[in-house]
């Protein structure tokens, strides 16, 4: 009888352990999310649960998604900024591969949609870890009044709390006290080491031929890595695998030209787009400048083929060029090219894989001539770059990235060569950077959210080249590597942790903490930036740069998610930062090393950044205000104290607003305010030789003029057909033609030699624009 008896209650215990295994049983939904019309991959779309709010899961930048969910009857929805929601039903009964499809809203929504995304949502502010990040959308800056017309991704982030331009018209910037080198600019993965043309005017990004463009300030997930301040993450358009489309605009100073279509329909596609200016062919009337080469180029170009539902090609190129020269005097060209061979395999409903193989190349070359003499000059860096990334869906909480990453550095440094220098070229140095990182975006509780993860990263010096170890600028080592030898390695651990508190339906709290390292820096006497300045890699004396920063958090939106308010302040204190000692000479025979010139020491930022906009209606637009600071301290500089770095600005402030007038005209308009930057004066003079010699005092203890312009623009769009689709853009750059100092010299004032007269110099005053749109 007590036998019969255990094995009854043994039978029912394990029926009902079965049932209750049955009734856990969890399957997964899958796929990708595309627009229906073009068949783009959707970064950022959140897909959520209708029957569980709180259950939902956001696409990552290959539109891949993945949800565990119990078996049952489900509606999903499916929401992204400039689309309409979208419904699906589900009976999950098994593991299930399910694309997405999604329709781009009608043109009178599209035109009051939000100017600058801020996530995947109307309140992703308040329900994501990550801090500092923006998105911005390529749609929607068009309409922004820029400098010469040109929409300008580069342009438009400077437009944010805590990013600041280097100098009018340049597209260099700086992100939380960090120089310009201390960026990470990426497109389509492929390091991009001079995003600039004609100087800065204009940017290396042609947003005809972009998808999307984010950037995150300082606090970035363990994936991305080697730059201390930021990471400018920029996409290209797949290209429409459904329907051929053809859209360009024609301006006063340049015109580009964009071609997309199927390959085969539906399973493979392209886009080419280029553009050039053609500023050199009004130089060709005038006797003057008839010989003057004034102008630039870009190509972009893009493929993928879909093997099968599973795995997916891609291939993308970038190819850019700037020419300047006065006949065969003077001439001067550089240029980057990028090449990105991608592999999206999806391996299982729950693990995605991504594969890339890229190629990245920055050069410049200058040429003088004058008579029988001549001079030239010449700098690379080239990378060869292996990334393997996955993303795992491990549950509904937790969404993990892991990887590797590996690239072999080409330096050929600034040499020079002509008839009165040595014509013997520097030898390249090479070095090996690698990195293994993990990441988790942990949903811990219904309002809390955790970003933490970590990056091992190693940086080893290769042979083919003599290295010197200096003291204050004095050789207290030297030793030859061998090709192929491995020289000194470095080895840093950086952890990153991110965190948002939901307080309630309107307002969240976020902190965080990360540490970056770098081992690439760009020397520069200018805080604008020049195509000349020239990389270096970490060495025996050059110690990879180190940044930590904190940083705290609140937001609050109004009237529905209408409104948004952002709030951040940060400190962050930097290891090893470099500059130039006092009177550094720099040469470019082969005798020279430009190390000896330099001096290291240790830095700090901090801030407040303050961002309110309006996003939907016919008014849309922001406010953004940054209150910071950014020093150094360096043995060697400044009597061993505290200076201002050359990019610290106290007060930042931007108004942008873009007004829906009629069906038919836009009206857009932005103010700017900026104190002026660091710089160093002459406090004194004296004369030699019959020349004016100047003393200088403190590093960067004096101010430019406040920066401070206004410029508007109005849009008109005429009566569209089915096909064809035309826009004027007009606008002014300057408008009450204030004339902001780029740069002040210093000279005798010749009506009174004793004394000292500055000289300012200014680039724009007012400068209209006229553009044409199209797109059939």
């Amino acid at each position: 009888m007590q036998k019969l008896f255990f094995k009854t209650a043994v039978t029912a215990a394990a029926l009902c352990f079965s049932s209750m295994a049955l009734a856990q049983q969890k399957y997964s939904v899958s796929g990708t999310v595309k627009d229906h019309k073009n068949g783009e991959l959707l970064i950022g779309v959140t897909v959520k649960v209708n029957e569980d709010p709180s259950i939902s899961v956001v696409a990552n930048e290959y539109g891949f998604y993945s949800l565990s969910l119990p078996e049952g009857n489900y509606t999903l929805i499916i929401s992204y900024p400039g689309y309409k929601d979208f419904e699906q039903t589900i009976k999950l009964e098994q593991n299930t591969k399910l694309d997405l499809p999604l329709n781009q809203e009608d043109e009178k929504i599209g035109k009051i949609d939000e100017v600058i995304i801020s996530g995947v949502k109307k309140d992703k502010n308040l329900s994501t870890a990550q801090m500092g990040t923006e998105t911005l959308s390529i749609k929607n800056i068009e309409k922004l009044p820029v400098l010469f017309g040109e929409k300008d991704v580069m342009k438009t982030i400077q437009l944010l709390p805590g990013i600041k331009s280097n100098g009018e018209g340049s597209s260099g910037f700086s992100v939380r006290g960090g120089a310009t080198d201390q960026n990470l600019i990426l497109l389509d993965e492929a390091p991009v080491y001079n995003a600039s043309h004609l100087l800065g005017f204009f940017s290396t990004f042609n947003s005809d031929a972009l998808k999307d463009a984010s950037i995150i300030k300082g606090n970035s997930p363990a994936q991305y890595g080697g730059r201390l301040s930021s990471v400018m993450d920029v996409k290209m358009k797949d290209g429409n695998n459904k329907d051929y489309n053809v859209n360009g605009g024609i301006g006063l100073i340049s015109s580009r030209l964009s071609v997309e279509g199927p390959i085969q329909k539906e399973k493979s596609s392209f886009i080419v787009s280029g553009r050039r200016t053609y500023a050199d062919l009004f130089l060709k009337g005038s006797d003057d400048f008839k010989d003057s080469k004034l102008y630039f180029y870009d190509l972009n170009l893009k493929a993928n083929y879909q093997i099968n539902e599973n795995n997916r090609l891609y291939l993308s190129g970038y190819f850019g060029r700037d020419v300047l020269g006065l006949g065969d005097t003077f001439s001067t060209d550089w240029g980057n090219t990028t090449a990105t061979l991608r592999w999206n395999s999806i391996i299982n409903s729950k693990l995605f894989s991504n594969t890339s193989f890229i190629y990245s190349n920055y050069n410049y070359k200058i040429s003088l001539k004058s008579n029988d003499n001549t001079f030239g000059l010449d700098s690379q860096i080239e990378d060869w770059n292996l990334k393997q990334d996955f993303t795992w869906f491990a549950g509904n909480k937790h969404s993990v990235r892991f990887g590797l990453q590996s690239i072999y550095h080409t330096i050929t440094p600034s040499s020079a060569s002509g008839t009165s220098v040595s014509s013997f070229p520097r030898n390249p140095r090479k070095s090996w950077e690698n990195a293994v990182y993990i990441n988790d975006d942990f949903k811990a509780t219904e309002k809390l959210t955790v970003n933490y993860g970590l990056r091992l990263s190693t940086f080893s010096v290769l042979g083919g080249d003599t290295f010197n170890t200096y003291d204050q600028g004095v050789i207290t080592d030297s030793r030859f590597l061998e090709k192929g030898e491995f020289g000194k390695t470095y080895v840093n651990l950086e952890p990153r942790i991110t965190a948002n508190y939901r307080i309630n339906e309107v307002s969240s709290v976020k902190g965080g903490y990360s540490r970056n390292t770098q081992n690439l820096h760009l020397l520069s006497n200018s805080s604008s930036g020049n195509p000349t300045d020239q990389w270096i890699g970490s060495s025996y004396s050059v110690k990879p740069e180190i940044a930590d920063q904190i940083s705290a958090g609140y937001s609050r939106n109004f009237n529905h998610n209408n409104y948004e308010l952002n709030a951040e302040i940060y400190y962050k204190s930097m290891q090893n930062q470099i500059d130039f000692k006092n009177g550094a000479q720099i040469s470019f025979d082969t005798a020279a090393d430009v190390e000896s010139e330099l001096l290291y020491g240790k830095g700090r930022a901090y801030g407040l950044e303050l961002i309110a906009k309006k996003k939907t209606g016919r008014l849309t637009g922001w406010i953004s205000y940054t209150l910071s600071k950014t020093e150094r301290k360096i043995d060697g500089i400044n009597n061993n104290e505290w200076y201002n770095a050359r990019m610290d600005k106290t007060h930042d402030l931007s108004i942008v607003a873009t007004y829906e007038l009629t069906k038919r005209w836009s009206l857009s308009g932005l103010f700017l305010y900026s104190t002026g930057n660091a710089v160093t004066f002459p406090t004194a003079k004296y004369e030699l030789n019959g020349q004016t010699i100047f003393q200088y005092s403190s590093r960067n203890a004096d101010r430019m003029p406040a920066y401070h312009r206004m410029d508007l623009s109005a849009t008109y769009e005429p009566e569209s057909t089915k096909r064809f689709k035309g826009s004027w853009s007009f606008g002014i750059y300057n408008v009450y033609g204030r004339e902001n100092a780029y740069t002040i010299t210093f000279e005798d004032n010749p009506n009174n030699p004793g004394t000292t007269r500055a000289m300012q110099t200014s680039l724009f005053r007012w400068v209209p624009n006229i553009t044409y749109n199209f797109k059939f």
